[in-house]
């Protein structure tokens, strides 16, 4: 009895021996069950939302997407495919979410995100990466060369106030207008040091001789104005402007090389650990880059649709090839041999990327943005990420790249379908090589082959085997003799009767081949023991002359 009064006394004491009363110890109780309660419910609150979209993406075709690729850009024409519906309609079927953000041209902010991986992915002008990435250490690599631009940007004047470069040398009552940080701002610096013209370029100061714009339509309404003597402005701009007769045109892109580049930029952590991604991307670019060239009508409608201007108008058609005139693509054959220094065999190649570093560093330099060199090391080849062009052309050598717009990838197999070509198309393919055969023959002056003739075909088809992503040009030829109209046309149908047995035998797609008759047009060079004035050497040569070849052409990304 009395340990129970013990007992019961101490659990009524707190420890420096005062009485707990039970009113409050019940209202403590309440309050912490109320906080608990409120804190699950405000978790819920929070949680809801993710729990709705987890549950929306796994009842989904989206529960098989591996992720959001976002690419940083600007509303440059030459980002276009890269941002296209096909593009993300190629990404989408490689199992990504693919998305371009337009961050308005706020370069500085572009490299920070890239810096803190908010983003993996983001475009640039070579000027605009090294001017914005130096000062946080560089945060991408490049990986492609996009394009540049040819005409996209331009220095313009009132032909009454100067009529060349020249013209503007100790001008110092020159007004010019331009958009700060722009690439046609790094064009204006090009040619003020190339062609020593400081007056492009003058101070901001309270003289007022350099007024900054907000986009380059503004400042086309200052030159027409004539509020400014000078504007450097940006297609459609620039062709609205050279509509005005009092406008003319003092330096374009389109009369330079190297000077406004646009570059991918990937994070190198990101490269490092997803090669394979990277891979996709740019497989994907190229080919799709290949598809709205040779779609250029459904290129301008699509831009047409997908794009606004500066007011939220949509562009005219006249306006959108304006702006095509001034952007050239780098397709992956260029990547290699222009600007990643990779030579196809026996080829040469041209490391234009280094050189471009290199030349804007110089400018900058000369503008004083920096006073020494800011990439690492003076070596340009720290930017760059090359294995992925690498790679990619080494696939394409042998045919092998995600292929293009109603073609099927398949391994050895004759039987992979073709999307049709048209003239254009076909020559624009570039030739690989011709097949080694034995002359193919025919019963004399005709299209009929030979027992022989077929027996060299099917040969010449098993080499095929090992180059199931080539087209096939079947090219006919015949001798100097005879009346060349009756030639072409004899050689033409020989071209077209291989084409046809080479079909119905082997059932190779009909879009793959193109049978062309040359008939005399295209004679052989004569060898050396064939350059005789004796009727042997004349006999030897003219037989050689009569032939079919069957050439490997392959698609140029």
């Amino acid at each position: 009895m009395i340990l129970m009064a013990i007992r019961t006394l101490s659990t009524e004491t707190v420890r420096h021996g005062h009485r707990r009363s039970p009113m409050r110890g019940n209202v403590k109780a309440a309050l912490v069950f109320f906080v608990v309660v409120g804190a699950i419910l405000l978790g819920l609150r929070f949680a809801m939302p993710f729990y709705a979209e987890w549950k929306l993406r796994h009842a989904s075709d989206a529960k098989a997407t591996k992720g959001t690729i976002t690419v940083a850009v600007d509303n440059w024409i030459g980002y276009f495919p890269l941002c296209s519906p096909e593009m993300k309609k190629a990404m989408r079927s490689s199992g990504w979410n693919f998305r371009c953000e337009d961050d308005e041209a706020d370069y500085p902010k572009r490299m920070k995100r890239l810096k803190d991986k908010d983003i993996r992915f983001a475009v640039a002008t070579v000027d605009s990466f090294i001017l914005n990435g130096a000062p946080v250490n560089f945060p991408g690599v490049i990986p492609m060369v996009i394009d540049q631009s040819k005409g996209g940007d331009s220095i313009l004047a009132r032909k009454d106030c100067v009529a060349n470069l020249n013209a503007l040398k100790g001008r110092v009552d020159i007004k010019v207008a331009l958009t700060p940080n722009s690439p046609s701002h790094h064009f204006a610096k090009v040619a003020a040091s190339h062609f020593g013209i400081p007056e492009l370029l003058p101070p901001k100061d309270r003289t007022g001789r350099l007024v900054e714009t907000n986009g380059s339509k503004e400042a086309l309404k200052k030159l027409l104005s004539g509020e400014v003597c000078v504007a450097i402005l940006w297609e459609p701009d620039v062709s609205r402007a050279l509509a005005d007769k009092n406008i003319i045109k003092l330096l374009g892109t389109e009369d330079t090389e190297r000077v406004i580049v646009d570059i991918l930029l990937v994070d190198p952590d990101y490269a490092d650990k997803n090669s394979e991604t990277v891979m996709i991307l740019l497989s994907h670019y190229f080919t799709v880059l290949k598809f709205y060239r040779d779609n250029n009508d459904l290129l301008v409608k699509e831009i047409i649709s997908e794009t606004k201007d500066a007011d939220g108008k949509k562009f005219t058609e006249e306006a959108v090839r304006a702006m095509l005139k001034g952007v050239e693509w780098a397709t992956l054959a260029d990547n290699a041999q222009k600007w990643f220094g990779i030579a196809a065999p026996g080829g040469k190649a041209d490391e234009g990327l280094y050189a471009t570093i290199d030349s804007t560093v110089r400018i900058l330099r000369n503008n004083k943005d920096f006073a020494r060199d800011p990439i690492p090391d003076g070596d340009p080849s720290r930017l760059t990420r090359s294995q992925f062009i690498r790679e990619l052309s080494a696939k394409a050598a042998t045919g092998f790249i995600i292929p293009s717009k109603g073609e099927v990838a398949t391994g050895a197999s004759l039987g992979a379908k073709f999307a049709p070509l048209n003239d254009s198309g076909w020559k624009a393919l570039r030739e690989v090589g011709a097949l080694k055969i034995e002359p193919i023959t025919f019963r004399s002056g005709t299209a009929d082959l030979t027992i022989a003739g077929k027996t060299e075909i099917d040969q010449a088809v098993e080499s095929l085997k090992h180059y199931p992503k080539f087209r096939i040009l079947i090219k006919g030829h015949t001798g100097m003799v005879g009346d060349p109209a009756e030639n072409k046309v004899l050689s033409q149908e020989r071209a077209d009767s291989i084409a046809r047995y080479i079909m119905a035998t082997y059932g190779i797609d009909e879009h793959r081949l193109r049978p062309v008759g040359l008939g005399s047009s295209e004679p052989l060079a004569r060898l050396p023991e064939e350059q005789c004035s004796e009727t042997r050497c004349e006999r030897a040569y003219n037989y050689r002359l009569p032939r079919v070849e069957i050439l490997l052409v392959a698609e140029v990304y």
